[in-house]
């Protein structure tokens, strides 16, 4: 899947549609993994089958650094393999 990503001046986004909440859910936790090592973490909402993300580094005074692309392309490598869409 090819993810789209939205840069704005302060914030990464991009909003997913997943099968069902389960596959949703099951993604979420391989990105909790992979940001709790980088000890970057997304703000994100979750209802049902889709998922919202937002991408910023708060101790960089809620601006898109380098760490919010190490962790998009760490997401976007996760998404390689899932059954998803952008919306």
């Amino acid at each position: 899947m090819d993810v789209i990503w939205k840069e704005s001046g302060d914030k990464m986004t991009c909003s997913l549609l997943f099968p069902d909440f389960g596959a949703a859910i099951s993604f979420m936790v391989s990105v909790a993994i992979v940001a709790e090592k980088q000890n970057h973490h997304p703000e994100w909402s979750n209802v049902y089958n889709r998922v919202s993300i937002q991408l910023s580094t708060h101790d960089a005074g809620n601006t898109v650094t380098e760490k919010d692309h190490m962790l998009a392309k760490e997401i976007t490598r996760i998404l390689s393999g899932l059954e998803a869409k952008n919306l």
